[in-house]
C-alpha cells in the first residue's frame, strides 16, 4: 500500500492529484472552507492573536484547501497566517507564492494543523478472522489477489484485541468518497473485497489493523507546540466496526478494486476512537469526536432553505442563499459527508475555546 500510493509512481504522487478521482469536502463546497476559517478564527483568539499563526495542512492534495482559506481570511489575519502544505508529490506550478510546500510536518507549530482525509491513505495491514484467530491478507500487487498468510505480530494482535472486536456490530453502509463520475462503482469491485473469508477456512470478518495510523496522528499532534489538530474522515468506533472492513479503490471518479499497483487511490476508513486516544496521549489534554454534520452546523452551515420573502426583496440574494444551503445540505448529509468524524484534540488550550457548540 505504501508503495503503491507514495511510491515513484504512486497515485499520490504522480498524475492529475486527488481531485481528479474523486470529490472530498474540500472539493464539494467553498461552504468546507469558510467553516474551517472561522475554526481558525477560533484557534487565533485562543493562542491571543499571535504575531504569526500557522496553518499546515497534511495531505494537502494539490493545495485546494489552502488556497481557499487565504482567499477567504480577512486582510488583518492573511497578514500573519502562514500557510504550509504538507504532500509527497512536487510542488503545484500554480500555487500562490503565500503557501509553502514540503514534504514533511514542520516542528513548533502555533496554530492550526489540519488532516482532511489524510489518515485513510495512511496505509495499513488487512486482517481475516479465521478458525485459528486473526491471520493477515497476502496480496498480489499486480492483480489484487488476496490469499490468507502468517499470523499478525504481536503488536497487531494487541491492536487487534483492544481495538477491533472479532464480532464487531454491523456499521450502516455510508458512501466511503463522494464519486467524480456519475457511475458509480465497478461492478467487480466486491469480487476482491469479499474474496478471502468466504471459504478457503475463513469464517468471515476483515479488519484493518491501525496502529500505523495511531502512530502518524500522533507524530502529528506532537507537532503542535500550541493551537489546534483537526482531523476529518471517514471512520468508525469500537462498538460498531464494519465486520468485512473497508478497503477499495478509487480511478477517475469510480469505485474499483482495490490493486495496489498505483493506478488506483486504495483506501479504509479510520479507527477514530483508536487514532484519538493515541493523540490525547501526547497532547495531555481531553479531546472532542463528532460528526461532521454536527461539526459543520456549530460553525455555521446548517443548510436550511432561506426565507421565501428574500426572493421578492432580493432575487439574486436568494439564488445564492439557495446555492449555499444546498452546498451545505450536501455537506451535512450524515448518509454522505455529514457521516464523517471531526477529532479535535487541543494542545495548549482549552478545549471550550476551540469548540463551537
Amino acid at each position: 500500500m505504501e508503495r503503491a500510493l507514495y511510491g515513484p509512481d504512486g497515485f499520490f504522487v504522480s498524475g492529475a492529484g486527488p481531485a481528479a478521482h474523486f470529490r472530498t469536502s474540500v472539493h464539494a463546497s467553498p461552504v468546507f472552507a469558510a467553516c474551517l476559517a472561522r475554526q481558525l478564527e477560533m484557534v487565533d483568539a485562543a493562542l491571543g492573536h499571535p504575531a504569526r499563526l500557522d496553518v499546515v495542512d497534511v495531505g494537502a492534495g494539490r493545495g485546494e484547501l489552502l488556497r481557499a482559506l487565504l482567499a477567504q481570511a480577512a486582510p488583518e489575519l492573511a497578514a500573519r497566517i502562514h500557510l504550509v502544505a504538507v504532500e509527497r508529490s512536487a510542488r503545484p506550478p500554480d500555487l500562490p507564492p503565500e503557501i509553502d510546500w514540503r514534504a514533511d510536518i514542520p516542528d513548533g507549530i502555533t496554530g492550526l494543523l489540519l488532516a482532511t482525509e489524510w489518515l485513510d491513505n495512511v496505509p495499513v495491514d488487512v486482517a481475516v478472522h479465521t478458525p485459528a484467530g486473526w491471520r493477515l491478507l497476502l496480496v498480489d500487487p499486480a492483480t489484487g489477489q488476496e490469499t490468507v498468510g502468517p499470523p499478525p505480530s504481536p503488536t497487531d494482535t494487541t491492536w487487534l484485541t483492544h481495538w477491533w472486536p472479532p464480532n464487531p456490530t454491523p456499521a450502516p453502509t455510508k458512501v466511503i468518497k463522494e464519486f467524480v463520475a456519475a457511475e458509480g462503482s465497478d461492478q467487480d469491485t466486491n469480487s476482491f473485497i469479499n474474496a478471502v473469508g468466504e471459504g478457503k477456512g475463513g469464517v468471515g470478518g476483515r479488519a484493518e489493523i491501525g496502529w500505523s495510523r495511531d502512530l502518524a496522528w500522533a507524530e502529528a499532534v506532537g507537532r503542535v507546540a500550541r493551537g489546534l489538530a483537526l482531523a476529518v474522515d471517514y471512520g468508525h468506533l469500537r462498538e460498531s466496526r464494519p465486520v468485512d472492513g473497508t478497503l477499495t479503490g478509487y480511478r477517475g471518479g469510480r469505485q474499483v478494486p482495490p490493486v495496489p499497483d498505483g493506478s488506483c487511490d486504495v483506501t479504509a476508513h479510520v479507527a477514530m476512537d483508536s487514532v484519538a486516544s493515541a493523540g490525547e496521549r501526547v497532547a495531555r489534554c481531553a479531546y472532542s469526536l463528532v460528526s461532521q454534520r454536527e461539526a459543520l452546523r456549530a460553525l455555521g452551515a446548517d443548510g436550511g432553505r432561506p426565507p421565501l420573502s428574500l426572493a421578492s426583496r432580493d432575487p439574486a440574494g436568494y439564488l445564492r442563499a439557495l446555492a449555499t444551503a444546498s452546498a451545505a445540505a450536501e455537506l451535512t448529509d450524515p448518509a454522505g459527508l455529514g457521516g464523517h468524524l471531526w477529532l479535535r484534540q487541543p494542545v495548549g488550550v482549552a478545549l471550550d475555546a476551540v469548540v463551537a457548540r
